[in-house]
């Protein structure tokens, strides 16, 4: 039997994503009778395994054997069954990426097993060149020849209609996600089964973890009135769950409800294998790529979902360094700042006087004071907590501190409630009391959806 060039290659990547280190283990072994010299060499590979083995011990870093499988790669495992004479559709971004770093729409293009006929690609781009809040726009992938279909700012019926002229009939979602309400894959994700419902699609959702862990929510729970595209429906600001457990509680709460008008979707979720809810995304054996320009590193991620709050005001959030979201000043602040911030004894984080330049966004070319935050407890660290404990703080030290214009940082949080309250001179755990009911009601409906312990 021969196989064709696209077949050889989704072998292998089906290989290289589900078990790429029995593949290697296989290799080191193949042969009956090697001789002397490969016999050293495979010696020597396996010495040079064990040492890294023994490393990765000593600095707590997952063996290979031990790391999380990501949805794709139970997928592909599983030899794409759940796709199996469908046309497909797959909404992605350069996060879409296989244990040995290859991407995913390459690896199915490749697979005579699958047919993929669309790529639709979310804010900032299927290959994720463009800044916040914009796309790429609709294009040609030059390494597949695949239609790339722009659905950023598209929802409802006038998604749908992207759906059915791709002419496809499921649609695969597979990006990772932060954990906060405000970043907006996940409201892609549920404007795409909003649309998926209206076209008569069917809904895939590759799992991918939460790389803040997911063993509790935090902040403030969405009010309706308040909805937008960074917060579509009533969720907690840190969610603390994974895509696809997002996409079981949408599709249960919210279109089942009727209130999206499309009833629910035909959803299918891939979870993944190994992972735990107190984990961290270092303890997961994945390589990390920025899901977004601004999001460089896992402890960006960490951050997030309090510092982002600074959006909503006149301070930068660090947008325009190396380090955004984890430092964040302006002109004209010092280091009281920092010192009132530490003098709240917030647990898990120290804050560092800190100056920058951003070279764009808020305050683009000028040197600002301000703090960059240093968790030094991932544990006992809330960032939502520590984000009301920075705004509360800044408006006491800086006279120059100002919420935008248009009140953004009401959609952020999903009420005004943190805005009315920081200008009323409140603390952080009168602020942080004043979601704790609403925050309770969520947890409890969050809890039918986790699909891991």
């Amino acid at each position: 039997m021969t196989l064709s060039r696209r077949g050889v290659l989704g072998l292998a990547g089906a290989v290289g994503s589900a078990g790429a280190v029995g593949a290697l283990g296989a290799a080191g072994t193949a042969g009956a009778a090697p001789a002397a010299g490969a016999a050293g060499a495979a010696r020597a590979a396996r010495a040079a395994r064990a040492a890294r083995a023994a490393a990765a011990d000593r600095a707590g870093a997952p063996r290979a054997a031990d790391r999380v499988r990501t949805g794709f790669e139970r997928l592909a495992a599983d030899g794409y069954e759940v796709l199996a004479g469908q046309k497909v559709g797959v909404v992605t971004n350069p996060t879409g990426i296989t244990a040995d770093a290859r991407h995913l729409v390459d690896v199915l293009h490749a697979d005579e097993r699958v047919d993929l006929v669309a790529v639709f690609g979310p804010e900032h781009g299927f290959r994720g060149t463009a800044q916040a809040g914009d796309s790429e726009g609709a294009s040609r992938d030059p390494a597949t020849g695949l239609p790339v279909y722009d659905t950023y700012d598209k929802s409802g019926q006038r998604l749908a209609d992207v759906f059915t002229a791709a002419g496809i009939d499921t649609v695969v979602f597979d990006i990772q996600d932060v954990g906060a309400r405000f970043y907006t894959y996940i409201w892609t994700l549920y404007d795409c089964m909003r649309a998926a419902a209206l076209a008569g699609k069917a809904v895939v959702v590759l799992d991918r973890p939460n790389p803040v862990g997911g063993r509790r929510a935090a902040g403030p729970v969405l009010e309706r009135p308040y909805a937008s595209f960074v917060g579509r429906e009533p969720i907690a600001l840190a969610h603390g769950m994974t895509a696809a457990e997002l996409a079981r509680l949408f599709n249960g709460e919210f279109l089942a409800a009727g209130r999206a008008a499309t009833g629910p979707v035909r959803l299918t979720t891939v979870a993944m294998s190994g992972w735990r809810r107190g984990a961290f995304f270092g303890e997961t054996g994945l390589p990390w790529v920025p899901p977004s320009p601004n999001m460089p590193t896992p402890d960006t991620a960490l951050a997030y979902a309090g510092t982002c709050l600074f959006e909503g005001t006149n301070l930068s959030e660090g947008r325009g360094t190396t380090t955004p979201f984890e430092v964040l000043g302006a002109e004209g602040i010092d280091r009281r700042w920092a010192e009132a911030a530490n003098g709240l004894g917030l647990p898990g984080v120290w804050f560092r006087e800190a100056y920058f330049t951003p070279t764009f966004s808020k305050h683009v070319g000028k040197v600002c004071g301000g703090v960059r935050l240093i968790v030094h407890d991932r544990e006992s660290f809330d960032p939502v907590r520590a984000g009301i404990g920075l705004l509360v703080t800044a408006r006491r030290v800086w006279s120059g501190f100002g919420w935008r214009t248009d009140h953004w940082i009401d959609r952020l949080t999903g009420s005004d409630r943190v805005r009315t309250l920081v200008d009323a001179g409140a603390g952080v755990e009168e602020v942080v009391g004043d979601w704790a009911a609403g925050l309770a009601r969520f947890e409890a409906v969050r809890a039918q959806y986790l699909l891991y312990s």
